[in-house]
């Protein structure tokens, strides 16, 4: 990710804590949760897209599910940044060891 994604990240965390009353540890808490939420969010939205309830029909269009994956992507990043201000190394560390995993395993069979 770039600087640029990292730098709105940061404003909004800002923005959040400044309009949280809550204690520190609270809302370090809730934002953990959210990513669930909005994991929910998707689920809907996936269920929604394939018209899964026979009396609610298709109410939601691939383009939804693609939004709500975005949430889910932004919600967990506010809450890596809440639980750490070195939140930009801890992801693309965390990336090179995923991709790092991925590449000794590609072709081997093995997960």
């Amino acid at each position: 990710m770039d600087a640029t994604t990292w730098d709105t990240l940061d404003r909004l965390v800002a923005w959040l804590d400044s309009e949280s009353q809550l204690s520190e540890s609270d809302e370090r808490l809730l934002r953990i949760l959210k990513v669930t939420e909005e994991a929910g969010e998707v689920a809907q939205a996936v269920l929604g897209a394939t018209g899964q309830n026979p009396r609610k029909g298709t109410t939601h269009t691939w383009t939804d599910v693609q939004h709500e994956l975005c949430d889910v992507v932004f919600a967990a990043m506010v809450a890596l940044r809440t639980l750490t201000p070195d939140a930009r190394t801890v992801f693309a560390e965390r990336m090179a060891y995923v991709d790092q995993r991925s590449q000794q395993h590609a072709g081997s069979g093995q997960p």
